[in-house]
């Protein structure tokens, strides 16, 4: 029997699970383009979804934002249906044995920074920035960077009175612990300056392959997060960044001094990443280390873009995420058939 949502879609085999809903391949009757189908039980203790798209609604607009096709229920669930992407990037870190070269991560820089912009842009943080949460696009926007599961999300600024959120202390972590600002794991209260820290984090991972507070074993998830925190408290933003071009250092050490409400200067901290780009004489030409490898060429030469990525039957599990108080949030998980890619 053939399973159909809102009498436009066709349901296909599950792809994958995010937040509060499992993900389904879908096609248009019609048009039989494919998209995204996620469901959520209407039975659930804390549905979830129906607060998730009004966020991407909320976003609607900005580049690198999943388009929502249709929201609405069919019997027992819940569903949204949206565009649908190709890989994260912490799948493409993988594919490129953990490591990408500077050109690819000053040019994912760029675009994370503007992410990261219009969701403050629209009075919300995101509070969970990590490699997972970005995937590249399909097609022609294959070489467009989006992001995605705002499960964690939160509104930082009334934007009616412009009055922003009260600076408060003893928070629990939300997010995930990794990729967590210095003032998250102190207990203070998350505001723009901290999904900006955590993307610094994501940058030197990417340029590193790992960070030094990863690995570490605790009896407990608490002392687990203490441990991270203690390390990440004692490594000195010279010494994560030792190595490594010294406008990484300068990108976190910004984000640092940046005062509860302060208001960041994004176009500051791109054009810090766009001149070490051209210094280094790389060309903004948005071809990737998975562009090489999938050509089988060196890193550095210049094929043309792909646009036949994809996404497999897998689920891959985020470590050292923890929920905000509430309802339990399962991490977003998008993962590409790069077996097939290639």
């Amino acid at each position: 029997m053939e399973l159909r949502v809102g009498n436009k879609y066709r349901l296909g085999r599950k792809i994958g699970s995010g937040s509060f809903g499992d993900i389904y391949l879908g096609t248009h009757i019609v048009t039989r383009k494919e998209v995204a189908i996620k469901l959520e039980c209407k039975r659930t203790r804390h549905p979830q979804l129906h607060i998730e798209s009004k966020f991407y609604k909320l976003m609607q607009g900005g580049v690198g934002i999943p388009a929502i096709k249709w929201c609405g229920s069919e019997g027992d669930y819940n569903v949204m249906v949206m565009e649908l992407l190709g890989p994260s990037l912490e799948d493409l870190f993988n594919f490129c044995s953990r490591r990408f070269s500077l050109k690819t991560v000053l040019l994912l820089a760029d675009q994370l920074i503007t992410r990261i912009e219009h969701i403050h842009y629209k009075n919300f943080i995101h509070r969970d920035i990590k490699p997972d949460n970005f995937l590249m696009g399909l097609g022609k926007r294959g070489n467009l960077v989006y992001i995605i599961d705002f499960g964690l999300a939160k509104k930082y600024k009334d934007g009616r009175t412009n009055q922003h959120i009260p600076y408060r202390e003893n928070k629990n972590l939300t997010g995930t612990a990794r990729y967590a600002s210095i003032n998250t794991h102190l207990g203070i209260e998350q505001s723009r300056r901290d999904d900006l820290e955590s993307l610094g984090y994501v940058l030197m991972y990417f340029n590193r392959g790992s960070l030094p507070w990863q690995g570490l074993k605790a009896a407990t998830k608490r002392q687990k997060y203490e441990r991270i925190s203690e390390k990440k408290l004692s490594t000195p933003f010279d010494e994560l960044c030792k190595n490594h071009p010294i406008e990484f250092q300068l990108y976190l050490k910004y984000c640092r001094r940046l005062r509860f409400e302060d208001r960041p200067d994004y176009g500051h901290l791109r054009q810090l990443f766009r001149m070490l780009l051209y210094r280094q004489g790389f060309t903004y030409d948005y071809v990737f280390d998975w562009n090489m490898l999938k050509f089988g060429l060196p890193r550095g030469s210049f094929p043309p873009l792909d646009r036949t990525l994809r996404r497999p039957d897998q689920n891959q599990e985020q470590e050292e995420t923890s929920p905000a108080p509430g309802p339990t949030a399962q991490p977003s998980t998008t993962v590409a058939a790069i077996s097939e890619w290639r």
